[in-house]
C-alpha cells in the first residue's frame, strides 16, 4: 500500500517507533536514524532475548533499516540531508527544541525536498505554555483526563494498562502522514504535521468529554461500568470474570433468560429504569453470574446472541482461534510477534528489528 514511499525515522523510545512500524507494516520503506548510542528502548528490559536485545526495542521497530549519523556533527547532517533529498517523509519525536539545535527543523528539511512530509511529536505539541516540559506516557494520560475516569470509585487514579498515550499518537502520526501524502500527490506541495501527545489524548474523551459540556458534570471512575448504559460491565464468575454488553434492549431479554432471571425483564423493562437501578440491580446479576465458570457462561450468552466475552489473561489472548486465524501472532523467522491488524488480502511479510546500524553500507556509502 505503500511501496515505494521512503520514511526517514528520527523517533525513539514507543509512541514515534510505533508510528514508523505502521507505515513500514504497509510497505513504507523505513530507514531508522539513529544516535551513536542507539535507541535508548535497544536496551529496555527485562525481558532480554537469549542475545541481549530487548524485548520491547524489537516489538515495534520491525521492518525498518538502521543507519547511525550523530546530527550534532555538521558532516552526518550533511549526509542526512542528502538523504532527506530521496525520502518522502520524516518522523521525529524529539522534546520541543531538540530539532531546532539539531538544524533539521521541517524548513531546513523542505529546502533539501520541497515536496517532503515531515510530522514531529511532542508531548505537548510545538506552542503552548507546557511546549518545553518533559512527558512520557503516563504523565499525558494523567493531564488527559483518562486516568481520572480509569479504575474503581473510590481508588487512586489508574492509568490503562496498555500505553494508550503513546500507541495513540503513534496511530493519530501514521493516518496524519497518510493524509498528508495523499494531499501531497494532488497538490505537490508538502505538509508538516506539528502531533501533541495531549491534544491526542483529549480528542479520545469524546463523549465522555460532552458530556461534560453538556451537563456540566465531573465524571469520576466507575470500574468496567458504563456511565450511560446497565449493564455493561464486567461481573465475576465462579472462576474468572466475564464482560456483558447490553448496549441496546433487544439483548437484555436473552440475557435473563440466560441468567435464567426472566422476571427482570418486567422489572427493569428499559435502559432507563436499569440505569436508575444500577446499585439493586447489578448486585442481582453479580450474584447469578458467580453462579457458573467463565466458560460456561459464554458458551450460553454467545448461543443465545448477547454481547459478551472473558476477561482474557495474555497467554488466552495470543492462543486464541479468532486471534489466530486472523495471523495477529506471525514471525519474523527469529520470534512469535504481534501482527499487523490492516487486513488487505495481501499476505503481510515481517523482518526482524535491526541491528544498530546495520544498513550504514546500504544508505550512507
Amino acid at each position: 500500500m505503500l511501496r515505494g514511499i521512503r520514511v526517514l525515522d528520527l523517533t525513539r523510545m514507543l509512541a514515534g517507533p510505533y508510528a514508523t512500524m505502521l507505515l513500514a507494516d504497509l510497505g513504507a520503506e523505513v530507514i531508522k536514524v539513529e544516535e551513536p548510542a542507539g535507541d535508548p528502548i535497544r536496551g529496555m528490559g527485562p525481558p532480554f532475548e537469549a542475545d541481549g536485545r530487548g524485548a520491547y526495542f524489537m516489538a515495534v521497530n520491525r521492518n525498518k533499516k538502521s543507519v547511525v549519523l550523530d546530527l550534532r556533527k555538521d558532516e552526518d547532517r550533511g549526509r542526512f540531508l542528502e538523504l532527506v533529498k530521496t525520502a518522502d517523509v520524516v518522523i521525529d519525536n524529539f522534546r520541543a527544541g531538540v530539532i531546532e539545535r539539531l538544524g533539521v527543523t521541517a524548513g531546513v528539511l523542505r529546502a533539501a525536498r520541497p515536496d517532503l512530509v515531515t510530522c514531529s511529536m511532542t508531548a505537548f505539541g510545538s506552542d503552548g505554555p507546557y511546549r518545553e516540559l518533559p512527558a512520557f506516557d503516563l504523565v499525558v494520560q494523567a493531564m488527559g483526563g483518562g486516568m481520572s475516569i480509569t479504575g474503581e470509585p473510590g481508588r487512586r487514579p489508574t492509568r490503562a494498562g496498555i500505553p494508550i498515550g503513546d500507541l495513540a499518537a503513534g496511530v493519530f502520526a501514521a493516518f496524519a502522514v497518510c493524509a498528508a501524502l495523499v494531499q501531497r500527490d494532488r497538490s505537490g506541495r508538502g505538509e508538516h504535521i506539528d502531533l501533541g501527545l495531549l491534544d491526542v489524548q483529549v480528542s479520545l474523551l469524546t463523549y465522555i468529554a460532552q458530556y461534560y459540556l453538556t451537563d456540566g458534570k465531573v465524571p469520576g471512575p466507575m470500574g468496567t461500568g458504563h456511565q450511560s448504559v446497565v449493564p455493561y460491565q464486567a461481573f465475576p464468575t465462579a472462576d474468572g470474570f466475564v464482560v456483558v454488553a447490553v448496549f441496546v434492549e433487544n439483548f437484555w431479554a436473552p440475557l435473563c433468560q440466560v441468567l435464567g432471571a426472566p422476571e427482570l425483564v418486567e422489572r427493569y423493562p428499559d435502559n432507563a429504569s436499569r440505569v436508575a437501578a444500577r446499585d439493586e440491580l447489578v448486585p442481582i446479576l453479580e450474584a447469578r453470574f458467580l453462579q457458573q465458570s467463565t466458560d460456561e457462561w459464554v458458551r450460553e450468552l454467545w448461543a443465545a446472541g448477547v454481547p459478551s466475552g472473558p476477561v482474557n489473561t495474555l497467554d488466552r489472548v495470543l492462543s486464541d482461534p479468532q486471534v489466530l486465524h486472523r495471523r495477529m501472532v506471525v514471525s519474523d523467522g527469529e520470534r512469535r510477534l504481534i501482527g499487523n491488524p490492516i487486513k488487505t488480502g495481501t499476505e503481510g511479510t515481517f523482518t526482524p528489528a535491526p541491528e544498530l546500524g546495520a544498513h550504514n553500507g546500504e544508505y550512507l556509502g
